[in-house]
């Protein structure tokens, strides 16, 4: 994708033929789209948060499917995985940098959504 803002720091790609699975905005699109992912960083943004916690905010889901966003997040760098030295032990979820980043990219999201 090209964007026209003269302020963009490093070359995008000139619009080209290519497969949906080709362009990273289109994978990352995708991956953010999945149910729960952009709830679970928004809720993260305001502080870390349990896991139990986690649970109680995102009514519907379940454990095992929160289980997953959360690694998928992890492994994406985009959460910070927390285990405390307490007993019983538990474990607490932040935003790394580049979660904070695309926070403010959904914030932006959602501002024009309401237009």
């Amino acid at each position: 994708m090209r964007t026209p803002d003269k302020h963009v720091s490093r070359d995008l790609d000139i619009p080209a033929i290519c497969k949906p699975s080709d362009c990273p905005v289109e994978e990352w699109l995708a991956f953010l789209g999945h149910r729960w992912n952009a709830l679970l960083l928004w809720h993260l943004s305001a502080s870390p948060k349990r896991h139990g916690e986690l649970i109680t905010l995102l009514a519907g889901i379940s454990q095992k499917v929160l289980a997953e966003r959360l690694t998928a997040l992890a492994q994406r760098d985009l959460i910070e995985k927390s285990p405390s030295a307490t007993y019983p032990r538990t474990v607490s979820y932040a935003l790394s940098g580049r979660g904070a980043a695309i926070v403010n990219i959904l914030n932006l999201v959602e501002v024009w959504s309401r237009t």
